[in-house]
């Protein structure tokens, strides 16, 4: 019988047995070769300069980082395994070890994560994003200005994931409704992209955009006993922030130009939408005002208090009304960021600790010591690049560490080297798996991987001088100086 005429044809794969099993257990050969590099180096003399602990630190950083870049394992199942090796190998004691899982900035942002979650499933976020849509969007160029200012506003509120995704769908209903061809409407790509840029730029601007910014604070706070409040890191986002939206905007309405004369049957969607949503009813009124508090009491209360109690006592309060359930709270919250948090918090205190930390910062920069400036550029760059990469929270896992030791070898400010670190690693731009903002809009098929890269890059150049202008001039007004 001819295999022709079945759909499927059975396909006899005819290489040698060598090759099949080489290529099948491809996986399991990289996992035995990263074991096997580990016990080598953990058999070397270490340097001078360098504890036994603080080698061992190293090594472990380095599979870890591999593992975080090569995505060989799930980021929370590597952060798990480097709590479990720390003490292992002597690194620090088991005790102080997982105490650091208990770091403050976990709890931060587990309670943001349920926040957010209360905002996305009472209907509150959606209510708010369909109002300012037909308020505002009612010409092709406000409808694309209201969809990139609300996505970065939103953002500064809630997780620019969850804003990304709530956009989403109500923006592919208004291209729908538009009738816009996927790949030949330029006003289709640019209400995507504004959806992708907005929330990427307001995703920096408070605690509450991505968990990386409680990340790298509580890094800091480990390390150094410093902190930031609620409004400090806002006050250094904002300067960033508001010149880039402008910016981001004015650039995708240059790439992107309008190509349709009305927007009529959008609006006519979302006016229907909120008809059908109907009043606000009481669960919206309850997380309305529980979101209110909570953020006023994070700006005027946020350092007296500390950020993860206010946030904490606000999730027990939407309990008590009963606007949320926990089925539907792990629906929205992702358990294995908050395990690989908990996981690079301890991975960056063993690194410091240790002294490990420190060796690697004179070991890469000791020939800068002249140019802070250059210095702070160098980790911007390498962060903003990384970022592209892999999660940004690995990021800040693998850079803290090494920018906090540079207060005692080059006097910079380690507050400042964690806003020179955090920052640049929300600003993802060019490719789907930079962020989950980029990678939804991506999945719309409207977008070419082209369109998202070259115009990304091209805003990421606008970021990075915006950024190094706002240490050199605006942050020394704020008390983060250059020595």
């Amino acid at each position: 019988m001819d295999p022709s005429q079945f759909e499927n044809p059975l396909k006899i794969d005819r290489r040698p047995m060598w090759a099949i099993l080489f290529d099948r257990t491809r996986r399991y050969q990289v996992i035995l070769i990263l074991a096997a590099l580990a016990v080598l180096f953990f058999s070397l003399e270490p340097p001078k300069e360098l504890s036994p602990q603080g080698h061992r630190a190293l090594v472990l950083f380095a599979a870890c980082t591999f593992l975080w870049v090569s995505g060989l394992l799930p980021l929370a199942v590597t952060s798990l395994l480097a709590m479990a090796a720390v003490p292992l190998f002597g690194i620090l004691e088991r005790r102080e070890t997982y105490a650091l899982f208990g770091n403050e900035a976990v709890f931060f942002i587990l309670s943001a994560f349920i926040l957010a979650a209360a905002m996305s499933s009472s209907g509150l976020s959606a209510r708010l994003a369909r109002a300012m849509l037909a308020r505002f969007g009612k010409t092709p160029g406000r409808l694309s200005l209201t969809v990139f200012v609300f996505s970065a506003l939103l953002s500064f509120a809630m997780s620019e994931h969850a804003v990304a995704a709530m956009m989403f769908a109500m923006v592919a209903e208004i291209v729908r409704s538009l009738g816009l061809e996927p790949g030949r409407s330029s006003y289709a790509k640019l209400l995507f992209m504004s959806i992708a840029w907005g929330c990427v730029i307001g995703g920096i601007a408070t605690f509450l955009g991505g968990a990386r910014a409680p990340l790298a604070v509580g890094m800091l706070r480990e390390a150094t006993d410093k902190d930031f409040t609620f409004m400090e890191w806002t006050a250094a986002a904002l300067p960033i922030v508001f010149p880039l939206m402008l910016m981001g905007y004015l650039l995708l309405r240059r790439l992107f130009p309008i190509d349709i004369d009305s927007v009529e049957k959008g609006q006519h969607y979302l006016k229907q939408r909120r008809l059908d949503m109907g009043r606000m009813n009481h669960r919206e009124v309850i997380v309305a005002v529980v979101m209110t508090a909570t953020i006023g009491c994070w700006i005027f209360l946020g350092h007296t208090l500390g950020l993860a109690n206010i946030a904490i006592v606000a999730v027990a309060v939407l309990f008590a009304f009963r606007v949320v359930t926990w089925k539907k709270i792990e629906e929205y919250v992702n358990w294995g960021v908050i395990l690989m948090y908990g996981g690079a918090i301890t991975l960056a205190a063993s690194l410091d600790r240790s002294g490990a930390a420190g060796y690697l910062a004179d070991l890469g920069l000791s020939g800068l010591t002249g140019s802070p400036l250059l210095i702070l550029a160098m980790i911007a760059l390498l962060s903003l690049f990384l970022t592209e990469c892999i999660s940004n929270a690995a990021v800040i896992a693998m850079l803290m560490p090494i920018a906090i030791s540079l207060e005692a070898s080059m006097g910079l400010d380690p507050r400042l080297m964690t806003l020179v670190i955090a920052l640049p690693s929300g600003l993802a731009f060019c490719l789907p798996m930079g962020t989950p903002a980029n990678a939804i809009i991506f999945a719309s098929g409207y977008l070419k991987m082209r369109e998202m890269v070259l115009p990304g890059l091209m805003i990421q150049s606008l970021a990075i001088i915006l950024f190094l202008a706002t240490v050199r001039f605006v942050w020394p007004l704020l008390g983060y100086t250059l020595p």
